[in-house]
């Protein structure tokens, strides 16, 4: 009695393996064929009557079984956990990232692949090259972010070294070699690039750095991390510091031609502070930092964003444009 028991329960769970693999609205299984996979792949024995049970009691637990009803009954899964556009939108994500390495992207896709029925399988393969893609080498990130995530939860202090690259592409640790001493609060993903927000022990503030630049493995501290500063947000920190990046920050007004539009929404996001001028020109007035990556930012439109206030900013990229002139 026992044994068939298991049998029936082995049945009933390759059943529903057979209809994730192998069934959609537009390729439902018959009776038959479902007594046949069976036998063929996994060697079981079952006949038309005990499909039509095993099928209902999928049901009854609360999988979305759908029945066209026939001479031969054939089953489908109208609903699954990922639909075909979901997976592929993620496909698309992690293929794309600049973060997730070339072997890594490839293993995910697959698997993302796999979520989906033999059908859809082919429909997921998408004209994305990995080959073409700027990827990182470090294999190791994955365990650095598992670090981070036990210094999150456990709310300890973490040790990590950093480096930036010199104009020969060599690795340089920054802080004169010595390790970065850190109380991760979040990580964060950010255009491409994956960041931990955190207190930072040599800023004495809330800082950011970027995963991939994390030299080795961090070290996982005893020290309880810095407790987040009274009135911090996360978010309100995130959307300030990646706003052209963090720095002193300065309010400015920008005189902007609507060909800029898609690009401030982008930066400030759709609530940003615009006033209408004309029927093509606005006033845009944000924070920012007043960085290279700032008025280069400024630069690139090549006159449709002009900066109106403050003076000392006005000055700052007119000297920048003039050297830039002396230069060429």
């Amino acid at each position: 009695m026992g044994k068939e028991k298991n049998e029936s329960r082995v049945r009933l769970l390759r059943l529903l393996q057979l209809l994730e693999s192998d069934s959609d609205a537009e390729h439902p299984i018959s009776t038959p064929e479902c007594i046949r996979l069976l036998k063929e792949r996994w060697g079981i024995d079952s006949f038309r009557i005990t499909i039509g049970r095993d099928m209902e009691a999928l049901a009854m637990a609360g999988y979305d079984v759908r029945t066209i009803h026939s001479t031969q009954n054939k089953y489908y899964l109208g609903s699954r956990t990922f639909e075909q556009a979901e997976l592929k939108l993620l496909i698309d994500a992690v293929a794309s990232s600049k973060f997730i390495t070339a072997s890594k992207s490839k293993a995910l896709t697959d698997k993302l692949a796999a979520l989906a029925n033999v059908h859809q399988t082919g429909n997921l393969k998408r004209n994305i090259s990995l080959a073409e893609r700027i990827k990182p080498k470090n294999e190791h990130i994955y365990e650095f972010i598992d670090v981070i995530n036990r210094a999150i939860n456990e709310k300890k202090k973490i040790e990590f070294f950093y480096f930036t690259y010199t104009a020969s592409k060599r690795k340089r640790l920054k802080n004169d070699g010595k390790p970065y001493v850190f109380s991760p609060y979040t990580l964060t993903w950010n255009g491409d690039c994956y960041y931990m927000v955190g207190w930072s022990d040599k800023h004495e503030k809330v800082a950011t750095f970027r995963v991939d630049r994390i030299s080795e493995r961090p070290k996982l501290l005893n020290d309880a991390a810095v407790r987040k500063p009274k009135g911090y947000s996360i978010a309100d920190f995130s959307e300030k510091a990646f706003q052209l990046f963090d720095g002193e920050r300065t309010t400015v007004e920008l005189l902007c031609h609507e060909d800029a539009m898609n690009s401030v929404i982008d930066h400030f996001g759709e609530k940003a502070k615009t006033k209408l001028l004309d029927d093509t020109h606005f006033l845009l007035t944000a924070e920012v930092s007043l960085s290279p990556t700032f008025f280069a930012w400024v630069f690139q439109f090549g006159g449709k964003v002009r900066l109106h206030e403050p003076d000392d900013a006005k000055r700052r990229l007119n000297m920048l444009f003039i050297s830039n002139q002396n230069e060429d």
